[in-house]
This record gives structure tokens, sequence and C-alpha cells, in this order.
């Protein structure tokens, strides 16, 4: 086996196992878990991700492209300018984060484990997107695996068999000890590279163009973001905080899509649509786009159908009735991620190109539209209002971007994309 295809083998077994103990962990909270802890962790663990952007001000989607311009003896410099405007933005949002406890958002005995959290994770996620960039995927699957995957098998070992541990407290310890294992390793590895221009000095000039193009990018992540946090916070404001832990675990499990999907076909996707729209090679661009369509269409429809047979079982299982009464969720819940997850790939299309401002457009109009169409929904359909206005939100956005597509890209980049997306392709792609 060539070890490209070997590489490729380990790395999506290596994110199969985080899924498969993300979705193992996210199970054994619901049945050891009161329901309303599930739902105090579903809302922790949105409001890290959303405020991991303000840590970061997704200034990575500039680093990238610029780390793929150039040789490895600049890589150094251009991390570090990264790096001391993360420490500028440390210093402004930490203090400012505070007030989600102060509003009582969220309860003051979570604040310790929300900002060790909140650091690691943001250090953590911005390695394991390096190492991307940098065709480092297997170590990059590594430190994901650290930091999503062990610590949930260990947590869910334990709880099986010491009650003790079955409480929120000893799941965000071990959740933090997770992230600090994948911190260290990634900086070990990046050590290793021996990566050139650290000594220079901070270019705030780059630093400054790099805001131009990422602080859009921003507005739109926050929005798109603020999509999959605020439907938690009102999601429960609709019911309650045990009724939102039912909500939390379909979300889990529909979130276990992506997850598969960003393992084994987007990490590998978009560097290479952005290598070859650099190189201007039309033909590998389109090859490159067919099978991510292809790949993300087969597994999405995989993972829907396995999903749909197999929910009333796992929840039987559970033996905790409030699931059960509310299992008319789920589909609706993984209907809105499969657009989401389909959404994703004219997206990438368009990202390769430098075309930013459609989704830029395309992510503000989707937060907008999340609110009016879960405010309609609510007239008629108030328990579900939530996940159909997530629906009607990632349709949207996946119609928005593919006309982007069409509109926007050249006609040698795409006179032959759905042309020669044949039955082959489909069963290949199984």
């Amino acid at each position: 086996m060539p070890a490209s295809n070997l590489t490729r083998l380990t790395n999506i077994a290596l994110r199969g196992l985080t899924l498969v103990s993300k979705f193992l962990l996210i199970f054994f909270l619901a049945r050891f878990l009161e329901p309303a802890e599930l739902g105090l962790y579903g809302l922790l663990t949105a409001t890290v991700g959303y405020a991991l952007y303000l840590l970061g001000f997704d200034f990575y989607s500039f680093t990238t492209r610029e780390i793929l311009k150039r040789e490895r003896g600049e890589w150094g410099g251009l991390l570090k300018s990264q790096g001391a405007l993360s420490a500028v933005l440390y210093a402004v949002f930490l203090p400012l984060l505070s007030m989600i406890f102060l509003k009582g958002l969220l309860p003051w005995s979570l604040a310790g484990w929300f900002f060790a959290l909140l650091v690691l994770e943001h250090l953590t996620q911005e390695l394991g997107r390096l190492l991307i960039a940098i065709s480092e995927q297997l170590l990059a699957s590594l430190v994901l695996f650290l930091r999503s995957g062990v610590w949930a098998v260990v947590v869910t070992a334990l709880m099986v068999l010491e009650p003790g541990s079955r409480s929120l407290d000893f799941v965000l310890g071990a959740w933090t000890l997770g992230s600090l294992a994948a911190l260290l390793l990634g900086i070990y590895r990046i050590n290793q590279m021996k990566i050139g221009g650290w000594r220079k000095q901070v270019d705030w000039k780059w630093v400054a163009r790099g805001l131009k193009v990422a602080v859009p990018l921003l507005v739109a992540t926050l929005a798109i973001r603020g999509v999959f946090t605020l439907d938690r916070y009102w999601f429960e404001a609709l019911v309650d905080l045990e009724v939102l832990g039912a909500y939390v675990l379909f979300i889990g499990i529909s979130n276990a899509l992506m997850s598969f999907l960003d393992a084994g076909v987007f990490a590998f996707s978009y560097p290479g649509l952005i290598g070859a729209y650099s190189r201007r090679d039309a033909a590998v661009f389109n090859h490159g786009l067919r099978k991510l369509l292809v790949q993300t269409l087969v597994l999405s429809a995989t993972f829907s159908v396995i999903a749909l047979l197999a929910i009333g079982p796992l929840l039987q299982w559970l033996g905790k009735s409030l699931y059960l009464e509310y299992q008319g969720l789920f589909p609706w819940v993984l209907l809105a991620t499969v657009l989401y997850a389909i959404g994703m790939v004219p997206h990438y299309a368009l990202y390769a190109q430098g075309h930013d401002r459609p989704i830029i457009h395309s992510h503000v109009s989707s937060l907008v539209a999340f609110i009016a169409a879960t405010w309609l929904f609510l007239q008629a359909w108030p328990l579900l209002a939530v996940p159909l206005g997530l629906c009607a939100t990632f349709l949207l956005n996946l119609l928005w971007k593919s006309v982007a597509f069409c509109r926007l890209t050249p006609k040698q980049y795409r006179s032959t994309f759905l042309s020669q997306v044949s039955t082959r392709e489909l069963t290949n792609a199984q």
C-alpha cells in the first residue's frame, strides 16, 4: 500500500476513534447524568466554542494562505506575529467574557472550567489548523484524538465502573487534561520541525493586513457560530434545562457526521483545492471538487440512514423516558446537519478561490434567517421551532453559496464539475 494511502487510512482511523469516543461520551453522559446536567454541558461546550473565535479572530484563514505560499524558513515569523495578535486578544476578551457569569447565562461554579478550557481549546485548535495546512494531517488527527478522544474513553469507562465519577466536574476535569496533553504534543512537533523565522520582529503591518482579510471572515464566523450557540439558549428558554438535555443529545449524535467529514474528507480536500487554483490547474481543481461533492453526499446519506435506524434502540438503552418523549426532534436536527454539511462543498470551492465576500454575506444572513425563521415557526410549532429554524437557515446557506460558486467561478473550473460526477465515482466513494 502506498505511504500516502496508509497515512490517510491511519488519519481516518484516528478521527474515527475520536468520533466513536465522542459518540460514546454523549450517550454515557445521557445515561449517567441527569438531563439538566447534560443540558448544562451543552450550554458550556457551545459557549466555549463560540468564545474561541474572539481569541483567534479567525486569523488562521489569512495565515493558512500565507504559509502555503511561503518557504518553511519564513513560517516562524508569521506564527510569531499571529501569536502576538492572540496575546492582545486574550488581554481584551478574557475579562469581558466574565459577563457570561455576571449575567447568569452560566453558573459561577463553571467559571474556572470555562476559562481553562477556553484557552486550551483555542491553542490546540490553532495548532491543529496549522498542522493540517502544512500537510501534517496525521499528527493533527493525533492531537485531536488527545483533545477530544482519549479523555472521553477514560471518562466513559470510569462512569461505567465507578459511580463516584458520574459528575459534570469529573467530565470537565478530564477534558482539561486531554486538551493539555494535546497542546504539549503539538508544541513538541512544531519544535521538532525546526521552522525558521522565529527571531524576526513581530510584523504588525502584516497583522494589520491580515486583519483586513480576517475580520470580515470573523464577522461571518461569529454569525454562523452564533446560530449554533443561540439555538441552545433559545431552546432552553422555550422549554427548560432538562428538555435541553435531549436536544443536546440529538445535536451530539448529528454532529458526529461533521466530525467524520472533517476527518476523512474536508481536511484532505481544501488544501489541494487552494493549491490547484493558485497553480491555475483547472483539471485538478475540478477533480478535487467532484470528489469532495461525491464523498460528502455518500457519507451524509449513509450516516443518516444508520442514525435513523439506530436512534430508537439507543434511546431505549438509555432508559430515560424524557429522551424517548422528545425523539421527534431528532430527524429535524439531523436534516439541519446534513444541509450544513452539503453547504461546505461550495464553501470550500469559494474559499479556495479567495471569494470571501459571498461566504461572509451568506453567514451573516444565516443568523438573521435563523432568528426570523425560528420566530415564524414558533407561532405554529413551538417545540420544533429551533430545529426547523436551523433547517431553513442551512438550506438558505447552501443555496446562497451554490449560486455564488456558479456565478463567480471561471468556466474552466466548473464546466466539467457536475457533468463528470459518474456512477463509478459514487461507487468508489463508498
